[in-house]
C-alpha cells in the first residue's frame, strides 16, 4: 500500500464560480537549479520491490539537456506566486484537502474518513497556507517544501515560474546524481530506524513515530544532504508531481485494468516518497519507487519542484 492520500475526483469539487487567473509566461521567480547535459539513460529497475506499480522493466530513453530546481518548491516562493497572481488552489476550490492525523493538535478527531487509511482524516479549510487546517500556519514553515497542491496548481505555478514538471525520466537520472545504478540517491546504504539519510518514518506506522530524524512532518528542503548532483530532499519529505501520466508498462490482465483506470481518473505519477514512508509499509522513497494520484488531489505530503529547457 502506499502512504500517499486518498484521491479526489471531480466530482467532489464544488460548484461555487472561481475567478480564473491570467498567468504571466515569461515572469521567472529564481531558484537554484542544476543543468544536466544531454544524455542516454534510464527509467524503472530490473528488481522490482513493488511490481504493481510499474517499477520494471527498465526502459532505455533519450534526454534533452534539461535544468532541475535544487530542492522542491518552498511555501515562501509559492506565497510570491500567489500574492502575484491572486492564484486559487484546487484544495481552496473543494474546501478540504487530506491531512495527517498525526500532525493534528487533537488527534482522536475528526472520525477516519476511511477505515482502511485511518491516519488520514479530510479537514475542513485546509489549504497550503493552513496545512492542517483553520488555526495552522506555515509562518514558521516558509523553508519547507509547499504541501496540499495539486498537479494543476503546480502547473500553474511552472508556468508563471517559466518552468515545468519533469519527466519521470529526468527525475531518475537527476536522482542518480551521477551515480551508476544506485537504489537511493546517496548510494545503496540502506536506511533503518537509527541511520538517517532522509525525512522518512521512523518507528511502527503509523503508531509511533520516534522521529530520529527530527520531524514528524515536513522538514526544511536543505535539512539533509544533497545527492552528488547537488540536489536535496530527492528521497523522503514530500512526494514530488512530475510531468506523466501514470502507466504499468506490462500486458497482463492486472495492468491493463490498471491502466484504463489511471486513464479514467487522470492519475499522475508521483516520485521520492515522503515523510510517511517507511519499508514496512511504503518503501517508495527508493529512485525506482513510482506512486500515482489523480491530477485534483492534494496532502500534507504531495509538493513539487520545477524542471527548465535548457
Amino acid at each position: 500500500m502506499s502512504c500517499c492520500a486518498p484521491a479526489r475526483g471531480p466530482g467532489d469539487k464544488s460548484a461555487v464560480a472561481v475567478s480564473s487567473v491570467d498567468l504571466e509566461p515569461g515572469v521567472v521567480t529564481e531558484a537554484p537549479r542544476v543543468r544536466f547535459a544531454a544524455a542516454r539513460s534510464f527509467v524503472g529497475t530490473s528488481k522490482a520491490e513493488i511490481a504493481g506499480d510499474g517499477e520494471s522493466p527498465v526502459r532505455n530513453v533519450t534526454l534533452k539537456p534539461f535544468s532541475l530546481d535544487v530542492h522542491s518548491v518552498t511555501n515562501a516562493r509559492f506565497a510570491a506566486f500567489v500574492s502575484a497572481t491572486g492564484y486559487v488552489t484546487e484544495a481552496e476550490q473543494f474546501g478540504w484537502s487530506p491531512v495527517f492525523r498525526g500532525l493534528l493538535d487533537d488527534q482522536s478527531a475528526p472520525p477516519p474518513s476511511n477505515t482502511a487509511t485511518p491516519w488520514w482524516v479530510m479537514v475542513d479549510g485546509s489549504y497550503w497556507a493552513a496545512p492542517e487546517g483553520p488555526g495552522s500556519s506555515i509562518e514558521a514553515r516558509m523553508d519547507h517544501p509547499v504541501v496540499q497542491v495539486s498537479w494543476a496548481d503546480a502547473r500553474a505555478f511552472a508556468t508563471w515560474a517559466g518552468g515545468r514538471l519533469p519527466t519521470e525520466a529526468e527525475w531518475e537520472h537527476a536522482a542518480r546524481g551521477g551515480l551508476e545504478n544506485p537504489k537511493f540517491p546517496w548510494g545503496d546504504a540502506e536506511p533503518d530506524d537509527e541511520t538517517i539519510f532522509c525525512n522518512i518514518w521512523q518507528g511502527e506506522f503509523p503508531h509511533k513515530n520516534t522521529q530520529v530524524d527530527g520531524f514528524m512532518g515536513t522538514c526544511p528542503v536543505e535539512a539533509f544532504a544533497p545527492n552528488g548532483a547537488g540536489l536535496y530532499g530527492m528521497a523522503g519529505n514530500v512526494w514530488e508531481w512530475t510531468g506523466d501520466t501514470f502507466r504499468v508498462r506490462s500486458l497482463s490482465r492486472e495492468a491493463k485494468a490498471r491502466n484504463a483506470h489511471a486513464s479514467d481518473t487522470q492519475e499522475k505519477v508521483l516520485k521520492g516518497g515522503s515523510f510517511l514512508c517507511h519499508i514496512s509499509y511504503c518503501y517508495r522513497y527508493r529512485i525506482a519507487a513510482r506512486s500515482a494520484l489523480t491530477a485534483e488531489s492534494s496532502a500534507s505530503n504531495t509538493g513539487f519542484r520545477l524542471a527548465y529547457d535548457d
